[in-house]
């Protein structure tokens, strides 16, 4: 009963720092937004308001280690230790935004489909893709199907949710990771470990919130593997099937949050297994000793899957059904300079470079006698492995997008480098006579070393902080408080649509090249934002080349008779720019391996081809609202 007993233990003390965090982050999110503040990127008074409350957060993180590590008030150590972290991650996003509705990077580039996901998630609870019509979801949606149900209880917009709701998750999954280190390590050392691993991901996986959950808790996550698949003498009980069933939940909440991430950690596990086989077959001497890490590997697969399937059984059963994906998928045609070579953190002169030497050198000096740097190694190696197929991969026109996975090998490094720091602080104290004054060099060094990292988090972030103030948000304003873009007119936009169609959003589609619309509005698009981002059951390419057809028909009758023999739902609307020659769409298509990836060009509609009853035509600001007559 032990182990069902430390599970039950467990899963409480999940229960319970959840809470607290997402209580400390809403109300810090709440407090900060009853103040006026002014722009981060006219201002520095948002930093300097971040950095002492940064500062606050780490010394009663400090204070916490302490009492764990004397084992005083262990209970009240480890609920500071989890406010304090939850803290400090709302202060470090949530102060430089505290001005702004939006996240980081605003409603730009990748954000834009992310906020349009959310969107279509918050109108409805039905795994629904997040721009075609008529098609299940083909991106995980675990993430932001779960803010789509915040923001039904909280009445707020799938927009204006998003950002007190991303950094409300990310506050809870740090303090979750700090639970699942505190299983693996002494309490004490999770924190430490915790709070390194926390604002690394924060300083470079936070624009991307549903991946850097899984980056918080990858690293604690190997450890955990690496105990099912390979269990020391003497704690098969404790690190053995309940290790295994632990890391299939993981590897299966991974795959209903994030592809790529899923990928990697389910590669690093397969890694481990391979290890783990060569390992048991030497020491016994035949092959047949390594079927029970088989066994392990096997059942966390399918342990893996069967979660997996909670958001991925609709698009399953779609392409069983004989729907099968086009060849427009192309998520992965994309080769930046960062996934060219292999990344080598170590090397550089700055705190993180420091910080994933020192791992390096305790992952490389501690490999045959620890565990914990046998995981963390081994999962450094498969990041390592995946870079190089990645790269290998461009010679056959596809890539594995290893540059996304730099905050993963980060994460891996940094959590050893802190095993690494504490390790050689003990020997280097060991090694003196003075060891009073020397500890407390170390411990002074340790701690203004995190403190200054800490602190320039919102430099790292600089640029996605500002394009969160210079975006035009959902009520067509910019928090920079200057004029503001198009997205001002959306609003009227809307409400055209909605006069002239009737019903709800979601019973329409519109065909628009500003696609950030669908970001704030859930109607369901024509046509996604690039090929990198639709569905692959959606046919972009086809309806790219319908899109051009259409434009150079001559007559109304033509328009809507090719409208109707489409395989697709048609256009209830379109919602064009003003050009000089007619109306106008700017579209995209891929032409990889070129960097940048994507071609703008753009499609010019003669205006005469909507001179007819059948169509409405309206001007809003920049844009041309046409709806076809009696769709309502």
């Amino acid at each position: 009963m032990a182990p069902l007993r430390r599970a039950v233990s467990t899963l409480v003390q999940f229960v319970c720092a959840g809470l607290v965090a997402a209580v400390v982050a809403a109300v810090g999110l709440f407090a900060f937004a009853r103040v006026q503040w002014p722009a981060f990127n006219s201002s520095n008074v948002t930093q300097a308001v971040t950095t002492v409350m940064q500062f606050a957060a780490l010394c009663v993180l400090g204070l916490s280690v302490y009492l764990l590590r004397h084992h005083r008030w262990v209970v009240a150590a480890r609920v500071l230790s989890w406010a304090a972290l939850s803290g400090l991650v709302a202060a470090t996003l949530g102060m430089p935004l505290a001005a702004t509705r939006l996240y980081l990077h605003g409603i730009s580039v990748d954000q834009e489909f992310r906020t349009e996901f959310l969107t279509r998630l918050t109108d409805s609870a039905a795994l629904r893709d997040m721009t075609y019509a008529d098609l299940p979801s083909f991106y995980p949606a675990g993430w932001f199907w779960l803010g789509g149900r915040v923001a039904s209880v909280l009445g707020m917009d799938g927009w204006e949710v998003f950002k007190p709701y991303a950094i409300g998750s990310l506050a809870v999954a740090a303090v979750l990771a700090l639970v699942l280190w505190s299983e693996l390590v002494r309490s004490d050392l999770a924190v430490l470990v915790a709070t390194a691993t926390t604002t690394i991901v924060l300083a470079y996986g936070s624009p991307e919130p549903y991946g850097a959950i899984i980056a918080l808790l990858i690293a604690p996550a190997m450890l955990l593997a690496w105990g099912g698949l390979f269990p020391a003498s003497g704690v098969r009980g404790r690190q053995g099937w309940g290790a295994v069933v632990g890391t299939g939940l993981f590897l299966g909440f991974a795959a209903t949050f994030y592809t790529l991430y899923l990928g990697i950690a389910a590669f690093a596990v397969t890694v481990m297994a391979v290890v783990a086989a060569v390992l048991v077959r030497r020491a016994d001497g035949s092959w047949r000793a390594a079927l029970p890490v088989l066994l392990r590997f096997v059942t966390i697969a399918v342990i893996a899957g069967l979660v997996a399937l909670i958001v991925w059984a609709p698009f399953v059963l779609e392409v069983l059904g004989g729907n099968a994906p086009s060849e427009s998928g192309t998520a992965t045609h994309y080769l930046p300079e960062a996934g060219a070579r292999l990344p080598l953190p170590m090397f550089h002169m700055s705190l993180i470079g420091l910080l994933t030497l020192l791992g390096t050198v305790w992952l490389v000096g501690r490999a045959s006698s620890s565990r914990r740097a046998q995981a963390l190694g081994l999962g450094v190696v498969a990041v390592y492995l995946w870079y190089l197929a990645s790269m290998a991969f461009t010679a056959v026109g596809n890539t594995l997008l290893a540059f996304r996975l730099e905050v993963i090998l980060l994460v891996l490094l940094g959590a050893a480098g802190t095993f690494g720091f504490v390790e050689f602080s003990r020997w280097i104290i060991l090694a003196t006579d003075e060891s009073r004054r020397v500890r407390r060099v170390l411990v002074t060094v340790g701690a203004l070393g995190a403190l200054a990292f800490t602190q320039n988090i919102p430099q790292v972030l600089a640029n996605e902080i500002t394009v969160a103030y210079t975006d035009t948000d959902g009520a067509g304003e910019r928090a920079d408080q200057r004029p503001a873009g198009a997205a001002a007119y959306y609003a009227e936009v809307d409400e055209e649509l909605l006069s002239q169609l009737g019903g709800q959003r979601s019973d329409h589609v519109v065909l628009t090249a500003d696609t950030s619309f669908l970001a704030y509005y859930p109607y369901f698009g024509f046509q996604a934002l690039t090929s990198h981002y639709a569905n692959p059951l959606a046919e972009f390419s086809a309806r790219a080349t319908a899109i051009e057809e259409w434009a150079e028909l001559s007559s109304p009758d033509e328009l809507l008779a090719a409208w109707d023999a489409l395989p697709w739902r048609a256009p209830d609307a379109v919602v064009f720019r003003q050009g000089a020659e007619g109306y106008t769409l700017r579209l995209a298509e891929d032409v990889y391996p070129n960097d940048p990836n994507v071609r703008r060009y753009t499609v010019t509609f003669p205006k005469e081809l909507f001179d007819d009853p059948r169509f409405t035509v309206t001007e809003v600001g920049p844009f041309v609202v046409v709806t076809r007559a009696g769709e309502a």
